[in-house]
């Protein structure tokens, strides 16, 4: 009587082993990941707690900041406006606004340090060196955006008051101003920051003068978009954000030709 067939099941060891390789490869990428997400909220929560604490003592001074913030642009606009605030709780929002933005200016080389000390683990053992200088170039760089804002309100704010003078009192009203000077002050620090990114990136090998001039008709319509966006409906404040962003690019160009030897051995050839 023919014995019955058996079954027999043949373990392939090579695709067992390829299996548990994919598997361990892919435990490892969600591991990476996870530890990026972990340590992505651990430096948002320094640069939150260093931004506190340098806003504490803004807080507790905001009368004096508000004379120097909100007083200095109008020194050259006649007639001198009137800020007047049209809500009770108003003026205690007005406090916190203020501490809060100082926060992050006065913590802003914290803030710096931390976001390039983030990107540093994804960047290559010669492209690291450049982490601590593009740091103190961008606190540097923030800040002067917010120097060169300040220079050009009062100038901006005079054309602005005085256009229809004759016929109508300005009355500011403390919100909307104050987050108009906010707006500026952070859309100018931000703005100031193209030289750096781009000194970065072309260290990585990501981009060369040559991308950059290639599309610099392209970058220049961008910018006079970005102006008109985040500055008030008016031809001449999207013109002081505008000009100055053209300008950086063009700086911009020059940093990374000479940030990138190789493409610059190219180009000379």
């Amino acid at each position: 009587m023919p014995k019955a067939s058996q079954k027999v099941t043949n373990s392939h060891p090579d695709k067992d082993n390829a299996v548990n390789s994919g598997g361990v490869n892919d435990a490892g990428s969600e591991m990476s990941l996870i530890a990026h997400i972990a340590e992505l909220r651990r430096t948002l929560i320094r640069c939150i707690c260093a931004v506190i604490i340098c806003a504490i003592p803004c807080g507790v001074y905001w009368r004096r900041i508000f004379d120097l913030i909100a007083v200095y642009p109008l020194k050259l606009s006649e007639p001198r406006p009137q800020i007047i605030y049209t809500a009770p709780a108003e003026t205690v929002m007005l406090s916190f606004k203020i501490a809060l933005t100082c926060g992050i200016v006065i913590a802003s080389p914290f803030i710096f340090q931390q976001i390039w000390s983030f990107v540093s683990p994804g960047l290559y053992k010669k492209e690291k060196r450049v982490i601590f200088p593009a740091a103190i170039a961008s606190t540097f760089c923030f800040l002067s955006g917010i120097a060169f804002c300040y220079l050009m309100l009062p100038m901006l704010l005079q054309f602005l008051t005085g256009f229809a003078s004759e016929q109508i009192d300005p009355f500011f009203k403390i919100d909307e101003y104050l987050g108009f000077l906010i707006t500026m002050s952070l859309t100018f620090g931000l703005a100031f920051e193209l030289p750096v990114v781009a000194f970065v990136l072309s260290k990585m090998g990501v981009i060369d003068h040559r991308f950059m001039t290639k599309y610099s008709r392209h970058a220049i319509v961008l910018i006079f978009i970005l102006a008109a966006v985040v500055t008030p409906p008016d031809v001449l404040s999207q013109i002081l954000l505008a000009l100055p962003l053209v300008g950086l690019y063009a700086v911009s160009i020059l940093i990374s030709y000479l940030a990138n030897p190789s493409a610059r051995r190219e180009a000379e050839q």
